[in-house]
């Protein structure tokens, strides 16, 4: 059986890493080094001129994080991977890599806070402009493309409106012009979606999130062609210097290995969760990608092979009803990210997104009242039952 043949159960478990090769360790080992040395200093000198293949210094390259890499790109359905110190490590890389002074790039309707400032720093600082777009239809797409338009930034589903964008239909547009398409796939994992198998470019993660798995990490990667990322690699990663750790590496390499498990539990869970909170008099509206009437379900039949983890909702109430709510749990934690084993929850408006200003955050539809859950691991039935009683005890 081919590299090419093998399930995605199998590939995150396998790919990149050969035992026979280190000694039968089972375990990929963690090579914690900041340097290597050579045999000579004619080697050091042919390595440091592109001549021969191998290690010089770890913000170059490192074993660890190499099979890292070559996991994610097999799991993405890409060329090449490139690991870093965060997920937006990996974005600021992606987007310094594909503009320059004066371009205009154009994003999907809602973005992650952090995101949202560092297109704000770039307007600021290089008069590179952006446009906001749903991406409903080509004609929408097409109508703010401009002659320095670099690149199409996509997050979907949004975080945390939930609202999802057809990723093929966007690149098919895209590469009339022959803009590349960037996508952030940090809600779903390649477990759930592929943006590249949809004609996308480059795939961006917060491996913080549902990659690691486990909340004790924090890491970038980003999939896409081989010529592209040896460029950013190059360039962008290596000036910059936002790297990935040997160890933060290693613990994504082990966390990859139970993603599928791990996706299949958050979205039954996350099921579950959703036909408890639909029906609860507090809950005023509810966006999640698996729900039938979700404006966008055909899209997630289309190109997500669950929901997710993630549920959005809106209470009937105020901001201080909000905050209120997540005051009155008890064993749900109140903290920001998504995708650990333990059930988060947060108040999108004056956390993940309190960077945006008040104006674009109505327009991107993150009101005061809308609360994002990441639905973890635990017993469905405890997580509802802690919902629950904190939706109870409001007036």
């Amino acid at each position: 059986m081919s590299e090419n043949q093998k399930h995605f159960e199998t590939t995150v478990i396998h790919k990149g890493y050969d035992a026979k090769e280190m000694l039968g360790s089972l375990a990929t080992p963690l090579f914690q080094t900041s340097t290597y040395t050579f045999d000579t200093a004619e080697q050091g000198e042919r390595r440091f001129a592109g001549e021969e293949e191998g290690y010089i210094y770890s913000r170059l390259g490192n074993p660890t994080v190499k099979v890292l890499e070559e996991r994610i790109a097999a799991l993405e359905s890409g060329e090449r991977g490139l690991a870093f110190a965060s997920g937006m490590a990996a974005v600021s890389a992606i987007l310094i890599a594909l503009t320059k002074a004066n371009d205009h790039i154009i994003c999907s309707s809602g973005l992650y806070g952090c995101t949202f400032g560092l297109l704000m720093m770039m307007k600021d600082k290089y008069n590179i402009t952006h446009d906001f777009s749903a991406m409903e239809t080509k004609e929408e797409v097409r109508k703010l493309i401009k002659p320095e338009t670099a690149c199409i930034y996509v997050e979907t589903p949004i975080n945390p409106t939930m609202k999802l964008i057809d990723l093929q239909m966007v690149a098919e547009v895209a590469h009339e012009y022959d803009i590349p398409v960037v996508v952030d796939n940090t809600f779903s994992s390649p477990y759930i979606q592929r943006p590249i198998e949809l004609g996308c470019d480059v795939v961006i993660h917060s491996a913080t999130k549902y990659i690691g798995g486990h909340g004790d990490l924090v890491a970038g990667l980003a999939v896409g062609k081989k010529d592209f990322l040896d460029s950013v690699a190059m360039t962008t990663q290596k000036d910059i210097g936002g790297i990935i750790s040997p160890f933060d590496a290693w613990l994504l390499i082990r966390g990859l290995k139970t993603l599928p498990i791990r996706l299949d539990r958050h979205s039954d869970n996350a099921e579950k969760i959703f036909e408890k909170l639909r029906r609860h008099s507090k809950v005023k509206n509810i966006y999640y990608p698996n729900d039938e009437t979700h404006p966008d379900f055909s899209i997630r039949k289309k190109q997500m092979k669950r929901g997710g983890g993630i549920i959005s909702f809106e209470i009937d109430g105020t901001k201080e009803d909000a905050q209120q709510l997540l005051n009155n749990l008890s064993f749900l934690k109140i903290a920001v990210s998504l995708g650990d084993a333990e059930t988060l929850i947060e108040h999108p408006a004056t956390m993940t997104h309190a960077v945006v200003p008040e104006k674009s955050r109505e327009e991107m539809g993150i009101t005061d009242q809308l609360i994002r859950l990441s639905v973890g691991l635990e017993a469905w039935e405890d997580i509802w039952n802690d919902l629950e009683q904190a939706l109870n005890k409001l007036s």
